[in-house]
């Protein structure tokens, strides 16, 4: 069995029909499906969604107070009873290829634990692989597969998810057993909940497996990003996200120097943005400017010490700009 995740958080109709139709599109694919919907108090409802739900496709609806898009998986996760052998998740706005879980089956029964693969970026005409250019497939051995163009991953994936993460979300599906128990870290929202999902995996010894074909289209949805300025509140709020979870990848899972040094220059990055950040709140929302400090510094508390000289370098840099 395998269990489609999907959480669900929308303004417009019909995007949650366009994946469960491919979902319910699948070919080759030989296990059963499930699918659960976790309704995160979404402004269109899921179950007027499912109406138009293609048939034949099993579908469990859970609805709850919101929670955000891991908080909402967690939910589904453990819902799940022991029969799913695997777990495939999915955004209501994306879309799977035809073949994705038969390849994901093909290299799960392989023995591999995790499958991701190539996908299409909103808006974006070149796949996520070709785009980042964060995959040497002579590094990674070709597998000998019917069902398409898969590689066994050959590097360090802590490294590569530290250093240049290349798995997207709707792509993954992975071998429950084990890891029942594994949850998205709600905390971090804003950056960095799904990467630590795959860090955990990754520290955990699985052992992950790809396609470089193109298996999922992301479309356009509600986004937790979108209307988020460079120097507003919410600017400083995302960055104190991104530097919390760069922290946490340098305490947690940095083990190589490669990954230990990109954290490390990640996180002053991120001290001189929010420095800028602040100094532009300074300038135009004065009254934000003490509640987004205290945020920061809770978070990064040896960061008061640099604090002047940072502002001094956001100011001589431009990192302040008024406009």
């Amino acid at each position: 069995m395998i269990a489609v995740v999907i959480p669900f958080f929308q303004r417009q109709p019909g995007v949650l029909a366009r994946a469960l139709r491919s979902v319910a599109a699948q070919q080759g694919c030989a296990l059963p499906l499930r699918v659960v919907v976790v309704d995160d108090a979404s402004p269109v409802r899921a179950r007027d969604e499912l109406a138009s739900a293609p048939r034949g496709l099993e579908i469990q609806l859970i609805e709850q107070a919101n929670a955000g898009p891991g908080g909402a998986r967690n939910t589904a996760l453990a819902a799940l009873g022991a029969d799913v052998d695997y777990v495939a998740y999915l955004d209501s706005d994306d879309e799977w290829s035809v073949d994705h879980l038969a390849n994901a089956c093909c290299a799960l029964e392989r023995g591999f634990d995790v499958y991701f693969a190539n996908h299409l970026q909103l808006g974006a005409e070149v796949a996520a692989f070709e785009r980042g250019g964060r995959l040497d497939l002579a590094r990674h051995p070709a597998l000998e597969a019917p069902a398409g163009p898969l590689h066994a991953f050959g590097g360090d994936m802590v490294e590569q998810i530290v250093c240049g993460n290349v798995i997207g979300t709707s792509t993954v599906v992975y071998r429950r057993a084990g890891r029942a128990g594994q949850r998205f870290r709600t905390e971090y929202r804003r950056a960095g909940e799904d990467y630590l999902f795959w860090l955990e995996l990754a520290s955990g010894g699985a052992r992950f497996a790809f396609s470089t074909a193109i298996e999922a289209r992301y479309g356009r949805g509600v986004n937790i990003f979108a209307g988020v300025e460079w120097g507003s509140p919410a600017f400083l709020e995302r960055t104190v996200d991104e530097l919390r979870y760069r922290r946490t990848t340098l305490a947690e899972f940095a083990c190589s120097a490669a990954a230990a040094a990109e954290a490390r220059a990640a996180i002053e990055r991120l001290r001189l943005a929010h420095a800028g950040g602040l100094l532009h709140v300074l300038r135009h929302e004065p009254g934000a400017a003490p509640r987004a400090l205290c945020r920061y510094l809770h978070v990064d508390p040896l960061g008061l010490l640099k604090m002047p000289w940072l502002l001094v370098r956001a100011g001589l840099s431009g990192a302040a700009s008024p406009c």
